[in-house]
């Protein structure tokens, strides 16, 4: 592995599904800007036998299959003599949730080796002693690591230097912050009947700043309020919301003029 490339790769047993995923967009362009290397192994090259069998019936009885622990102990013993210095990442449910502050740690690291479950899970022996890591992309169950893998690759490559266009997009991005990113508008000026917010063709760059702030913080306070509760607003932020509690106020006193006026009406 070169000098400050991050180096991927993936246990599966399809790994045809990652050819198009390495040829579109950001991540074909961190590749051939020698930012990430790819590769995929497949589990199913280190099972034995004619079939190549890389799932069994669970001891105890149940349903499903689980994965062999044989297979993958050799598989993931490849890729760490490919990548030694690579983190050993299981997915699944029950691992820790993936969010901006794991991709960004991973971000940070040499090399992931994505192990990519199948079935009812793999063989609990795998977790104990090949594994570093669990990661879980949400609490759902889906039929299989893959997708789970692209996600992590993904939200990673992004937040590696020198792979977004501007220095500063990826800090800009939703989660970044803890904060959703702000509304974006394109042409047309209109659709439908919707404008664009005049500030946006104004050329004042730094209304245009404020007001992005403004509904970043709108959006994430109407859709994710969890977010800004662990966050430390710094003072422009505090000076907005300030700003809306007034607004506010102003509206509740309003009506509350309007309800006394009714009353008096109606008596």
């Amino acid at each position: 592995m070169s000098e400050g490339k991050m180096n991927f790769i993936v246990l599966t047993i399809f790994p045809e599904m990652f050819n198009s995923f390495w040829a579109h967009g950001i991540i074909r362009k961190a590749i051939e800007l020698d930012k990430i290397s790819v590769s995929t192994i497949n589990i199913r090259d280190f099972a034995k036998g004619r079939h190549k069998v890389t799932d069994d019936r669970p001891y105890g009885g149940g349903c499903g299959m689980v994965m062999k622990p044989e297979p993958l102990a050799a598989a993931i013993r490849a890729s760490v003599a490919r990548a030694p210095y690579s983190r050993r990442i299981l997915l699944t449910p029950q691992g820790r949730v993936f969010d901006q502050s794991v991709a960004r740690e991973f971000a940070s690291l040499q090399g992931l080796i994505l192990v990519c479950g199948r079935y009812e899970g793999v063989d609990e022996r795998i977790c104990d002693d090949f594994i570093d890591d669990e990661i879980s992309i949400g609490d759902y169950v889906l039929t299989g690591g893959e997708s789970a893998a692209m996600v992590v690759i993904d939200a990673a490559t992004r937040l590696i230097p020198g792979v977004l266009g501007g220095l500063e997009s990826a800090e800009k991005d939703s989660f970044s912050r803890n904060l959703l990113e702000h509304a974006h508008y394109t042409r047309p000026r209109t659709f439908e009947g919707a404008e664009v917010p005049e500030v946006l063709l104004s050329g004042n760059h730094k209304e245009i700043e404020k007001w992005r702030l403004e509904t970043s913080l709108i959006r994430t306070f109407l859709k994710r309020k969890d977010l800004m509760k662990d966050r430390s607003l710094n003072r422009r932020e505090i000076e907005i919301m300030k700003k809306w509690c007034l607004d506010i106020e102003e509206i509740i006193h309003a009506q509350s003029v309007r309800s006394s006026d009714s009353l008096s009406g109606d008596q």
